[in-house]
């Protein structure tokens, strides 16, 4: 199935956040150190990740946390195995916004900042997803799904390209926004 997956590669390229975004963060079941053992999923956020991945999008996981975190609460719901890379605050050292996050994952997929204009970032929060990725001229996706982070923009360098409510409305928009790249920046062929 991998190597149908990569001959069918899209020329979109998707970086997800993981913490209300997948995952729904009033789950989280941590330890005495702060490591979460379990956390449920945002309902359709394992459809969407799925469906991404058997779609041919390259997936890139850019989250501030512990890896160990990540490992066990998306292995546990079934959607580890679908990211082509997996970038953690714990193992970069800084927090998003910081644009070392969003180049480790670009680096990671042996991307050049000529690629940013066909990355898309998707995530919770505004002033970490939003504001690092709009500072590299990466899309932003803000996903709108708790009240447990701000829903309007501090500024202007908050302001995300497109808004969606729920895990399942970002396939529609990822396979417009795929489009948009191959008229760009033409198709993949392998």
């Amino acid at each position: 199935m991998k190597l149908e997956q990569e001959k069918a590669k899209k020329k979109l390229i998707v970086f997800l956040d993981c913490g209300d975004t997948l995952i729904d963060e009033g789950s989280e079941v941590k330890d005495e150190t702060g490591l979460v053992l379990r956390a449920e999923l945002i309902p359709g956020a394992g459809e969407m990740v799925k469906t991404l991945a058997e779609n041919g999008y390259t997936l890139a996981l850019v989250a501030d946390g512990l890896a160990q975190s990540f490992k066990n609460i998306l292995t546990q719901n079934g959607i580890y195995d679908y990211f082509d890379t997996m970038i953690y605050s714990e193992t970069i050292k800084v927090y998003k916004p910081d644009r070392r996050m969003f180049k480790a994952a670009v680096g990671a997929l042996d991307l050049s900042e000529e690629d940013y204009g066909r990355i898309v970032m998707v995530g919770n929060n505004l002033s970490r997803d939003v504001k690092g990725a709009n500072a590299l001229g990466i899309t932003s996706v803000f996903i709108a799904w708790t009240p447990r982070y701000p829903h309007t923009p501090a500024d202007d360098s908050e302001r995300p390209d497109y808004v969606i409510y729920e895990p399942l409305e970002l396939l529609e928009l990822v396979e417009r926004l795929n489009s948009q790249a191959e008229e760009r920046y033409g198709y993949i062929h392998t």
